[in-house]
Parts: C-alpha cells; sequence; structure tokens
C-alpha cells in the first residue's frame, strides 16, 4: 500500500538566474548576461512534488497569494497530483526565491517567503490516514508562523505519526537563536540535513560523531554529502553509507539542475516511511 505523506512549509516561485561568470565578476551596478528561467519550488513544495515520482501520494499544507505566480503553482500541483486545500489566500504575495547559480552550480538564493509566513494551526487538515509528515524548517524559521507550526507539531505528535525535519539552511538558521533551533529537534523523529547544516547544530566536523550527537533527540538521522552521497544511522544501529549516483538531477520540479540531490533523498526517503534508513 502507498505511503500518504504531509508535507508542511513553503511553496515558492523560483527564478533561477544562471550565470557565466564567478560571483566576485558580476558587474554590479551594470549588466551581467544571465539564463533566467522559472520554475515551481520551495522545499515543501519540491518535496510533493518529487514524491508523485513514487507510489506515495503528497499532500502540501502551504500558501500562495492571489496572483499568477499563485495560480501557476497551483496548476503545477494539480498536473502532478499532489492534494491541497487552503492554498490561496488574499493577503499577501505568492513567496519567490531568487536562486543564483554560478559555473561551478554553487547556488546563492534570495527568498522573499510572501504567502508562506503565517501558516496556524487551522492551516493542518485531519490527520486520519496519513502515515508519515514532513516539515521544512523554513516555517518554524519564519517568526510568523513559528507558533503555528510548533502547534501542528503537537497535534501530529498526538496523532503518533512520524515526523521528518529538514532543518532547511544554515542562512535561515543564523537569524535563530540556536537554542531555539535545538529545542524542536526532541519533537522530531527523522532528521534529513546536509553536512553543513549538521556541522553547525552539533560544532562536530566528524560526520559519525556528528550522527550520534543528533541521535541523542531524534530517532534516525540522516546526512546527505552531495556528491559523496549520504550516510544515515538509526538509534542503536549501525551507520549505512549511500553512493551518489552520477546522473542529471532535477533539484527544481521540470528543469534539469547541476544541484539537485537534496530533495530527491527526501522524497525517496519519505516514500518508503516503514523502511530501514537509506
Amino acid at each position: 500500500m502507498s505511503a500518504k505523506v504531509l508535507c508542511i512549509g513553503d511553496v515558492m516561485l523560483d527564478v533561477v538566474t544562471k550565470i557565466a561568470v564567478m560571483p566576485s565578476e558580476i558587474n554590479y551596478g551594470s549588466d551581467t548576461p544571465a539564463q533566467i528561467s522559472t520554475h515551481g519550488g520551495g522545499a515543501a513544495g519540491n518535496v510533493a512534488a518529487w514524491l508523485t515520482r513514487t507510489d506515495a501520494r503528497a499532500t502540501i499544507v502551504g500558501h500562495v497569494g492571489n496572483d499568477s505566480a499563485g495560480a501557476a503553482l497551483v496548476n503545477e500541483f494539480d498536473a502532478l497530483g499532489v492534494r491541497h486545500h487552503n492554498l490561496v489566500v488574499d493577503n499577501g504575495h505568492s513567496g519567490v526565491v531568487v536562486v543564483l547559480v554560478d559555473p561551478t552550480g554553487e547556488r546563492t538564493m534570495f527568498p522573499d517567503n510572501g504567502a508562506n509566513s503565517g501558516l496556524k494551526l487551522s492551516d493542518l487538515p485531519e490527520l486520519d490516514g496519513f502515515n508519515a509528515v514532513y516539515i521544512s524548517g523554513y516555517s518554524p524559521l519564519d517568526p510568523l508562523s513559528r507558533g503555528g507550526i510548533k502547534e501542528m507539531i503537537a497535534k501530529i505528535k498526538a496523532a503518533g505519526l512520524t515526523i521528518y525535519f529538514d532543518p532547511a539552511s544554515v542562512g535561515g538558521m543564523k537569524d535563530v537563536d540556536t537554542h531555539e533551533i535545538k529545542s524542536w529537534l526532541p519533537l522530531m523523529d527523522v532528521l534529513l540535513l546536509n553536512e553543513e547544516e549538521a556541522t553547525y547544530l552539533t560544532g562536530l566536523t566528524d560526520i559519525e560523531a556528528a550522527l550520534d550527537q543528533l541521535l541523542q533527540t531524534s530517532t534516525t538521522v540522516v546526512i546527505k554529502r552531495g556528491s559523496h552521497g549520504a550516510i544515515g544511522k538509526s538509534r542503536g544501529g549501525e551507520s549505512v553509507a549511500a553512493s551518489c549516483v552520477p546522473r542529471n538531477c532535477c533539484y527544481w520540479r521540470t528543469a534539469p539542475s547541476v544541484a539537485g540531490r537534496r530533495v530527491e533523498t527526501h522524497s525517496g526517503f519519505l516514500a518508503c516511511p516503514r523502511e530501514p534508513v537509506l
């Protein structure tokens, strides 16, 4: 039987700007040629979309504005089969993130949360029938959504559902007190994060040591290592490493990208919530 996964968090329009020069060579105050495209994005939105590539069924909890960007994002979810309710709100514009991609594939993002701010408990659907919940860290990192997300977590925990949590980004975490962020971790069953985030949260550069420290609060931890694959461990078990299979990945929902393993890893793992780590 296929898993039913509830994805909570950001739904964004990605404006992808690919430049042929390094950022230090940008002609600030003038013109720098670029290839620009738009795609559906947002961590929660991407995970929900990728889940439709598996046998799982996804429902998104987030907000877009009542504007052309929001209409495009809703249409894309409908085409992919992602379920939603109360997605469009009248107050606020759709969230947009400008993604600057340099010749090495390194991404620098400039997010405008827009309508994603202000998630509240009433946005949460009935939890009957869901097998797992994914929460994007961008939502509790947003002070206007933090209270509502905490209330959602309490209700989800009471329902006995497994929570998969992605802390989001070090850049986002730097704007929130570290003690506040760490107070969320014991509420999460599974942590899905990258090496930089694991180091930031633990202060440890040794990946195995970081795994063990994070396992003190969560029962399973998966750390993505870019081209080096991923490593995961469940409390009381042995660490398991997975290599990265070279191929064209998609970070965004429709366009090829050089930086796409994060969301794909999350979705593949969430599609089999009862399977052992990795």
